[in-house]
């Protein structure tokens, strides 16, 4: 059988760290693959590292779907082995009521190859948009912490920092368990808060910037292969992807000027024929 979301509870009770990684094309979906990841997630983070907009807020659910069915193609195990496929909803997709909502994560599943959705925030109109995505058999993954929708409010600084904040998320996050999410992300918090919620929630709590004490971790593909020109605090890249793609590629260039073969003088046209002057007109007879 594939791997199903209800399968990672059993990760976390079995003690099994989960691992999810970012993809966004065919490439990087078999790379991550190939990996072993055990959840693949196309997040709307495509915005920044494939699009090329400076926040996660632009990207619509069309070219969401697109880049989601690109990963599906380049998943290359029987479906029965393949990683869990898990889609962002991108900003205003499930926030303007909870029949666009179902429409626009029902689409997702329908018109790609992805199992679940994930969004952002713990507000009470968000908790009812999962507990209405769930009752309509969508399986969503929730977010809090540092959520980069809400970046013009938010920035991206470190999130849940005092005693207030940090309720008001636990508070959430238990909601969101209740409405029926199958795991949380948890982005740039804590990690004692993390760790708490991770003993305190029977669904398994993903960290990314929230200390190592989750049931597992999630990065951005891009930020851990260094391809990004701007790594994230709590992403140290494995290796200097950029410099080293960039010092391959310019090789290549230099070595092919290097090798062109050297410019032949031009070739002079032949000398062109001196122009003929037409003969004088015959004189008129009289």
């Amino acid at each position: 059988m594939p791997l199903r979301p209800g399968d990672l509870i059993q990760f976390k009770l079995d003690g099994r760290p989960i691992a999810m990684l970012t993809a966004w094309d065919a490439l990087s979906a078999a790379l991550v693959e190939a990996a072993g990841a055990d959840v693949v997630l196309v997040g709307d983070s495509l915005a920044m590292v494939v699009l090329g907009h400076a926040t996660t807020l632009p990207v619509t659910l069309e070219e969401m779907l697109q880049h989601c069915r690109a990963v599906g193609r380049g998943l290359g195990r029987p479906p029965a082995r393949q990683p869990l496929l898990v889609c962002d909803l991108p900003f205003l997709s499930y926030q303007c009521g909870l029949d666009g909502a179902v429409a626009a994560a029902g689409a997702v599943l329908k018109h790609s190859p992805a199992a679940a959705v994930k969004l952002e925030g713990g507000e009470p109109e968000t908790v009812a948009v999962v507990d209405r995505l769930v009752r309509s058999g969508i399986p969503v993954m929730a977010h809090l912490g540092l959520t980069p929708q809400s970046v013009h409010r938010l920035g991206y600084r470190r999130q849940a920092t005092d005693p207030i904040s940090q309720e008001r998320l636990r508070r959430a996050a238990l909601n969101l368990e209740a409405a029926g999410s199958f795991a949380l992300v948890l982005e740039h918090v804590p990690a004692d808060l993390a760790g708490s919620l991770r003993r305190e929630l029977t669904i398994p709590v993903i960290g990314i910037g929230a200390g190592d004490d989750c049931d597992g971790q999630v990065r951005v593909t891009a930020d851990l292969l260094g391809l990004t020109e701007r790594q994230p605090p709590f992403c140290p890249p494995l290796l200097a992807g950029r410099s080293l793609a960039i010092e391959a590629l310019g090789g290549w260039v230099t070595g092919l000027a290097a090798s062109a073969a050297p410019t032949s003088p031009p070739i002079s046209p032949p000398p062109s024929a001196p122009p003929t002057t037409p003969p004088a007109p015959a004189a008129p007879h009289c």
